[in-house]
Formats: C-alpha cells, sequence, structure tokens
C-alpha cells in the first residue's frame, strides 16, 4: 500500500483524467452485460418466441453496442496512457533533479549500472501500472461485480451455485500473491548487477582488449546473466505453482453452469435463453479470475520498482545549503585551511592541513599517489565536507556560502577529464554558455589548443565522441583547460592538467597562465617538478600530511623530500622513496 500512496502522489495532479477514465471503464463494464442478455432474448423471444421481427432490431443492438463499447474503451486507453506518459515524466524529472542533487559520497558507492536500471527498468514497470493495470484492476473488477449482479437478477440459485467456487479461487490468488513479491525484488535487483557488468564492459571496452581479457569478462557477464535466469525462473515456479490451479477453478465454473443450469432447465425453474445468458456470462466471471494472477503478477513487479525508485528520490544529498546562506556576487578568492581533518572512513586522509593563500597568487600541491592533493581541493569545491577544522573562502566557511555561488566562482580541470558527445566548441563553453566563437577560440589559445583543433576536419564543429573518444589524452586535457579559462573563474584548480602534454607545450600553457591568473587564486596539483615550480608555494604532502612548504628555492635550500625528487630527472613522485634518490 505504500507504493500506492507514494504513485498516488504523482496521479493526484491528473485526478480528473483519472476519474473520467475510471468512469469510462465502468461505462464498458456494464455494456459488456448487454450482449450476453440480447443474445437470451433471441434464444427466447426469437428462436422460441416466434417473434421474428425482433431479430434484426436485437443484432443491429449487438452491433450498436459493440462499436459504443470499442470506441469508448479507445478513448479511456489513450487517456491512461498519456496520464502515464505525464506521470513517468515527472518521475523521471524528479529523479534527475535528485541525481544533480546527490554529491561525491553517493556516487562513491553506487553502480551506475544500478542507478540506470532505476531509470529505465524500474520506471518502465511505474509506467506500465500507471498505463495499463490500473484501468485493467477496475475494469475487470467491475466486470465481475456486474456479471454477478445479472447472475442473481436472472436466477439467484444458479449464482450462487455457480459463486461458491470463487472463495476457493481468492484465497489461491492471495497466497500467489504473497509468495511471488520477493521473486520480483529479487529479479530487480540482479538485473541492476547485469547492467552493472554490462555498462563498465562498454565503459572500459579498450582496457578489455588493450589486456585480452574478453573471455574473462563474457564470463563474468554469463555468472550475472545465469543469475538474472535463475532469479527469473524462480519467479515462474511461484507461477507454475498457483496457475494451474487458479484456470482450474475458473474452468470448473463451467461444469457447474452446466450441471446445475442444465438441471434447472429440464425442471422448467430456468429458460433456455436465460441458460445461454449464463453462458455467455461466464467469462465475465472466468476472466478476471483467470487475469488476477497476471494483474497480480504486474502489482508485484511494480511494487517492487517503485520501491527502487522511491529509494533514490528519498536518498538525501550529504552536502546542501545551511539555513542562511552567503549569496555574495563580489568573489575575490582568498582561500584558507585552518587544520583541516577528513576521512572517507577508512583512516584519516587529510591530518592537520593549514595553509592560506590570496588571489594573485598560485599554490602548487604535490605529492606521491594517495598522498591527498585531490582530496584537498575536493573540499575546497566542497564536494565533501570536513571532519574537523575550517576550509575558508573570502574569510568564510565554506559551509556558510550558497553552494551554487562557491563552485560558480571557481573551474576545476579534473585528473580524469570527462569530455560530453558535443561539439569541441560546446564542450570549452560548457561553463559559460552563452560565449562567442572568438571568446571560445581565445580560451582555447591560451590553452593551446587552438592549432590542433583547426587541424580536425570540423574544426570547432567537430563532434567529440563519448568521453573523448578519438582525441589523445594531451588533447583532452587542453580542451578541458579551455573549458576552465572561459568560465573566468576567481579561483582555478588544475588537477595534473599538464601530465599528457609534452614539456614544451607545458611551458608555453604555464607563460599564458601566468597573464591570465594575474588577480585569481590558482591551485596546482601535480607530480612534475616542471609543473610547480614557478608557484607562490608549493605544499609537498605525504600520507594525508604537509611535510614541507615554501616556495621552490626555499624548498631546496631545505635539500629534504623536495630536493631529492628535483635531483631526480623525472621529478616523479611516484617513483620517489622518501629520503632518498631514485636509482
Amino acid at each position: 500500500m505504500h507504493s500506492l500512496r507514494w504513485a498516488w502522489g504523482y496521479i493526484r495532479k491528473y485526478q480528473t483524467r483519472l476519474v473520467i477514465g475510471l468512469l469510462l471503464a465502468l461505462v464498458v463494464a456494464g455494456l459488456n452485460m448487454l450482449n450476453p442478455y440480447i443474445a437470451g432474448q433471441i434464444v427466447d423471444k426469437v428462436m422460441y418466441g416466434q417473434q421474428e421481427n425482433l431479430l434484426w432490431k436485437l443484432l443491429v443492438l449487438m452491433i450498436v453496442v459493440t462499436f459504443i463499447r470499442t470506441v469508448v474503451r479507445y478513448g479511456y486507453q489513450m487517456m491512461f496512457e498519456k496520464l502515464s506518459q505525464n506521470v513517468i515524466f515527472t518521475i523521471r524529472k524528479h529523479l534527475y533533479d535528485r541525481l544533480h542533487q546527490l554529491d561525491f559520497s553517493f556516487y562513491d558507492q553506487t553502480k551506475t549500472g544500478d542507478i540506470m536500471a532505476r531509470m529505465t527498468g524500474d520506471l518502465e514497470a511505474v509506467r506500465h501500472f500507471t498505463a495499463w493495470s490500473i484501468y485493467m484492476i477496475f475494469e475487470h473488477a467491475m466486470v465481475l461485480i456486474f456479471a454477478i449482479g445479472f447472475m442473481f437478477y436472472i436466477n439467484p440459485v444458479l449464482a450462487l451455485a455457480m459463486l461458491m467456487v470463487t472463495p476457493i479461487i481468492g484465497f489461491f490468488a492471495f497466497r500467489l500473491t504473497y509468495d511471488v513479491r520477493p521473486t520480483f525484488t529479487e529479479i530487480r535487483n540482479q538485473f541492476a548487477r547485469l547492467n552493472s557488468v554490462v555498462q563498465e564492459n562498454i565503459s572500459g571496452n579498450r582496457v578489455v582488449k588493450a589486456f585480452s581479457k574478453e573471455d574473462y569478462e563474457i564470463e563474468k557477464f554469463t555468472v550475472e546473466n545465469e543469475g538474472f535466469k535463475a532469479r527469473n525462473l524462480q519467479s515462474a515456479k511461484v507461477w507454475e505453482k498457483y496457475l494451474p490451479i487458479l484456470d482450474s477453478l475458473a474452468g470448473v465454473l463451467t461444469v457447474v453452469m452446466i450441471l446445475v443450469g442444465g438441471i434447472m432447465v429440464i425442471r422448467g425453474s430456468l429458460s433456455f435463453g436465460e441458460l445461454v445468458t449464463f453462458n455467455s456470462l461466464i467469462w465475465a466471471l472466468n476472466n478476471p479470475m483467470r487475469m488476477a494472477g497476471w494483474l497480480i503478477n504486474d502489482v508485484q513487479r511494480f511494487i517492487a520498482s517503485a520501491e527502487k525508485v522511491e529509494d533514490l528520490l528519498n536518498t538525501k544529498p550529504k552536502i546542501t545549503n545551511n539555513v542562511e546562506v552567503i549569496n555574495m556576487k563580489d568573489f575575490k578568492g582568498v582561500v584558507e585551511f585552518d587544520r583541516v581533518h577528513f576521512s572517507y572512513g577508512e583512516g584519516p586522509v587529510l591530518n592537520d592541513i593549514s595553509f592560506k593563500v590570496k588571489p594573485g597568487q598560485t599554490i602548487a600541491i604535490i605529492g606521491p599517489t594517495g598522498a591527498g592533493k585531490s582530496t584537498l581541493v575536493n573540499l575546497l569545491s566542497r564536494f565533501y565536507d570536513a571532519a574537523n577544522g575550517e576550509v575558508k573562502v573570502d574569510g568564510t566557511n565554506v559551509k556558510e556560502w550558497d553552494l551554487h555561488t562557491l563552485r560558480e566562482g571557481m573551474a576545476m580541470v579534473m585528473q580524469d577529464i570527462f569530455l560530453f558527445s558535443d561539439t569541441i566548441e560546446g564542450n570549452i563553453a560548457y561553463g559559460n554558455p552563452n560565449a562567442t566563437l572568438e571568446s571560445v577560440q581565445s580560451a582555447a589559445k591560451m590553452a593551446e589548443a587552438h592549432e590542433f583543433i583547426n587541424e580536425l576536419p570540423e574544426g570547432y564543429d567537430t563532434i567529440v565522441g563519448e568521453r573523448g573518444v578519438g582525441l589523445s589524452g594531451g588533447q583532452r586535457q587542453r580542451i578541458a583547460l579551455a573549458r576552465a579559462i572561459l568560465k573566468d573563474p576567481s579561483i582555478l584548480i588544475l588537477d595534473d592538467t599538464t601530465s599528457s602534454v609534452d614539456m614544451e607545450t607545458e611551458l608555453k600553457i604555464q607563460n599564458t597562465l601566468k597573464r591570465f591568473m594575474k588577480n585569481k587564486t590558482c591551485f596546482i596539483i601535480a607530480h612534475r617538478i616542471s609543473s610547480v615550480k614557478e608557484a607562490d608555494l608549493i605544499i609537498v604532502m605525504e600520507n594525508g600530511r604537509i611535510i614541507e612548504r615554501g616556495n621552490h628555492e626555499e624548498l631546496l635550500k631545505k635539500k629534504a623530500y623536495y630536493y631529492n625528487v628535483y635531483k631526480n630527472q623525472y621529478g616523479n613522485f611516484d617513483h620517489q622513496l622518501h629520503g632518498q634518490e631514485v636509482i
């Protein structure tokens, strides 16, 4: 019932259409009783009563009733289809909005395939219930009620004899509902796991081929596919147990009608025409009973899917605006970390981080993989919240800033470059969609991307493949850098942005950025000394702690960690042992 109440929250907006549709279904249920009655009248009055003049009138009436019933039924079917599309449109929009509200921690713990399963298969189950199951349940219930009432009106004794079977059918239908529900939940969960495997393999197909792991991935898919088949077969076994019973009990109605009704006709307490009417109405009892199992199937699928959709909609983001937030337009870019600690839940990632940087200054953060460099700037953008201490922008804790305003004043070139399936111009202008082509080209020139873009067949109109497929790593980095530059932020964050470009191009980019960053705050995360030696402040991190700080000359004079890495020709922290040179 909870899932139905949840769905009603969306359907209620269209309750007028729903009521009209159900009323039309009620009309159709009533019209279904007319043709069996007319058939009985043809037998009694035309065949036995010799009133031949009534035959054509009754046949025309049957045709008219059939036509009206067909038109009305088509009408409310289309009404429910439109209703369902409106409902699903709203739910899908709310789901998509929720996905954009959720923070990094949610995506860290949730598989993409699971999210896609909820956005596709689960939503389709909800749509099917709204578009088809609701009116089918109502229509069959009304047909059953009208048929029972009509049967009692014609002959209560025969009607009562036929209805003796229905409590037994109701009992087994209830048992079916109880037993089959858990299997649908398992099916939806397994479908999400199967979806995750497919999504990961499609995204990582180049890695699969590079390591010749096709057979391994096929086997992994087969395991999940077998699991999905097993869950469906488990559900089928429940149906296998109950459907023959329900079908058999529904068939008993015909036997009861022929046996009891035949005796009553022989004794004269029932006319042959009335027996024909009862025979014609058997479908009105049989069909709802036979459909009960399938409709229960649809309801259980709906409940299992609705629970998953509702669960996602009810997921709350951990990073939200406070009741009172700062929404200033004058974003200066003074950044301060004051004794910041952070953990993902499995041990500390950042320990007692403190520093301050002003507009016009560049701060570089270097250290081995896992030192906490990217986590540090993620706290600045408030993708996560510090466990202890304060991260401040312009002297105010980032928790007191309006999230949109805070992030609008920053631009980040992430380590994992993501480009959309759009033109190069569209990707660069993503943060500033109203930018002119000249502005886009100017940003591309600053990122040393203009030259290679012009060499592409369509230039700036070249469609970038999914995630930038077809471009080199360095080209993707330069497009991402141009995207950040075009946004013209107060704080620019470059996370290993030039790792895939050659030293000459890197030098050109650095010289250009010096002019661009004149009044801005810049964070550079890098492994190479060449990327950071011009910074105003260099922070060396290891195991979540700052072990050295200073500018290039100051750190060289200390002849410690930074000095040893500098002496290494490759300048790569990942290959540098603490306090030793790599030989």
